[in-house]
């Protein structure tokens, strides 16, 4: 059951879909969830890429669920915020399995996930996936977890319609008690605003990983909630690289012009 201040962080979460739009980038460790936090974002949400590349696999299915929601755990442990919880397909095909792992997350603190509806590349029918939705807002009671409902008709590739398929999906999902539907894969802004309007509750778009729209010109197509996926971690490890081939190359140090300094660091991570 949520305690009173997990209840607390899943008002505020679910406040943020009702506003004019907000972002809620994705953190893949502790330290992460800290500077997001002190960068004053009102919430935070967990990436599976960044989890699994920080862990040194890759994405889509290397770590299972008991992995995952330990990563999770830390996150969650580390900042004061709400924080959301990227739980791919919910670590096993039936709804029971769905349910089991959003009520394993209600238990370390996280107060919201997306649950996918594809499972090595393939969409569930729908009314699998419909099912699966339900068994997750029963392990989580409404107004208590914010459930996110990705549909990956975009990025399946196997759909005639996906506009069509999206917009059906979306308001079965949010019928079956989802509060907000997540579309990655949409890549233009004309797109983007039709599924804005047509679908009958909120809307998530990822930036940073199909298409590079800033969240400002998002908000004006009707998007609610932006996210970022493993974009953070991403740009993170894209640094590394640079600095690690500077020094391999040139044995130079320049990487570290502007870096945040040991002192602050210790001071940021300090409680």
């Amino acid at each position: 059951m949520p305690t009173g201040d997990s209840a607390d962080k899943a008002a505020t979460l679910l406040a943020l879909h009702n506003g004019q739009g907000f972002i809620i980038p994705n953190a893949w460790d502790a330290g992460s969830a800290r500077i997001l936090a002190q960068a004053g974002f009102p919430a935070i949400a967990t990436t599976s890429a960044g989890i699994a590349w920080s862990l040194g696999v890759p994405d889509g299915g290397s770590l299972d669920g008991d992995t995952m929601l330990g990563e999770a755990a830390r996150i969650i442990g580390a900042v004061d915020l709400p924080v959301s919880l990227d739980l791919e397909s919910g670590y096993g095909d039936a709804p029971d399995d769905v349910g089991d792992t959003v009520a394993r997350a209600v238990d370390i603190g996280a107060v919201g996930a997306n649950i996918e509806d594809i499972v090595h590349g393939t969409l569930f029918d729908v009314d699998t996936a419909v099912a699966r939705i339900a068994a997750a807002r029963a392990a989580a009671s409404r107004g208590s977890f914010v459930l996110n409902a990705r549909t990956d008709t975009y990025f399946s590739g196997g759909v005639d319609d996906p506009f069509t398929e999206t917009v059906d999906r979306a308001t079965r999902y949010l019928d079956a008690g989802a509060d907000c539907v997540f579309v990655p894969g949409v890549v233009d802004a004309e797109s983007i605003r039709r599924l804005a309007a047509a679908i009958p509750g909120p809307l998530n778009i990822v930036a940073g990983l199909s298409n590079t729209i800033d969240a400002p010109t998002l908000y004006s197509l009707g998007v609610v909630r932006v996210s970022l996926g493993g974009s953070l971690a991403r740009a993170s490890l894209t640094f590394l690289d640079r600095a690690a081939r500077e020094l391999r190359e040139r044995g130079t140090l320049e990487f570290l012009d502007g870096a945040i300094g040991y002192a602050d660091l210790q001071g940021r991570f300090g409680r």
